[in-house]
């Protein structure tokens, strides 16, 4: 009985290294006769390629199988990680042109939908988080964009307790313009708000500003950078222009691509400037019949606000905007 066992074995992994893309059907027919007589006695271990067929070691983080370093086949290659970067903010400032610009870089794998992990699906767990992300090879990295952590209290520990060593990106912008920008998009899918002028003063004969109106809060940056520097030194941030993202993309790009530690594919080769749009686009892609550029929703026309509104807006950021310089030790010149 012990030889039938053994040439049993012999036959399972013959077929399985024989015929790889053959029907599972005699493998497996083989395979249970093989388990069925380990019941009355000692079996040879299983050949190889009969072993490849027990289900992948489960992950201690979570509830799915490990994902392997290297998986081939149907699951395609590469492994899922948590993103090594992360454009954390901020709305309307120019985070979808950064995004798409950076995933025209062949070492850079992106998320295309903001995941809004860390500011509304947390208990969701890493795990899930992790398995969002694109498969990435050996010299890649994995990246992420969702503006509105920038603004969010807790994000920052959770990013922190997933790594402290995540690369953050902050793309800003004018808060004036940048509200403006904010109340466009929200006019667009409700026309029926108030006016800018409404909403951005508790009181118009006053001059006072609401700061509970996000639109007016996002804008004050040295406030909401105060919370993340309780968790990441300034050397783990990057502050891009939103303004000299659409006037020197090429400019901006490159200082990216080194922050990340890239290779300085993405350059000027790599744009024009789309009268219609007023911004930058891609050039044609490889492979691709026709260029790269931002939808509809990107580019709105804004609606005419009131030069004394813009004024008090201004004169309401500018000691927030001259801290926010103090702190990053840029001057993005807004005053």
């Amino acid at each position: 009985m012990g030889g039938s066992r053994g040439g049993l074995a012999g036959q399972l992994g013959g077929l399985l290294r024989a015929q790889p893309r053959a029907s599972l059907g005699l493998p497996m027919l083989l395979l249970g006769t093989y388990f069925f007589y380990c019941l009355t006695g000692s079996c040879e271990p299983l050949p190889p390629a009969a072993r490849q067929l027990r289900p992948p070691p489960r992950d201690p983080a979570g509830d799915r199988p490990e994902e392997p370093a290297a998986a081939g086949g149907r699951s395609g290659p590469g492994s899922r990680r948590f993103p090594q970067a992360i454009i954390v903010g901020v709305k309307k400032g120019g985070t979808r042109a950064l995004l798409e610009f950076l995933r025209a870089h062949p070492a850079v794998r992106a998320l295309g939908a903001e995941p809004h992990f860390f500011d509304r699906g947390y208990e969701k767990g890493l795990p899930w988080y992790r398995n969002l992300m694109p498969r990435t090879l050996e010299g890649q990295i994995t990246m992420e964009k969702t503006p509105s952590y920038f603004v969010t209290k807790e994000a920052p520990k959770r990013i922190y307790n997933m790594s402290r060593e995540t690369k953050l990106i902050v793309v800003v912008r004018n808060p004036v313009t940048r509200a403006i920008s904010d109340y466009t998009q929200t006019l667009s899918k409700n026309p029926t708000i108030p006016s800018f002028q409404a909403l951005a003063f508790k009181n118009v004969s006053t001059g006072l500003i609401d700061t509970t109106w996000s639109a007016v809060r996002i804008g004050i940056y040295a406030k909401h950078l105060d919370n993340w520097l309780q968790y990441f030194p300034l050397s783990k941030f990057l502050f891009v222009s939103g303004e000299r993202l659409v006037s020197d993309p090429a400019g901006e790009m490159g200082r990216v691509q080194d922050f990340l530690g890239l290779k300085r594919v993405v350059t000027d080769k790599h744009f024009y400037f789309n009268e219609t749009k007023g911004f930058p686009c891609l050039k044609k892609p490889e492979g691709s019949s026709r260029p790269r550029c931002l939808g509809k929703s990107k580019g709105r026309p804004h609606p005419k606000i009131h030069g004394q509104v813009i004024q008090r807006l201004q004169e309401f950021y500018r000691p927030f905007n001259m801290k926010f310089y103090q702190m990053t030790g840029q001057d993005f010149g807004w005053d």
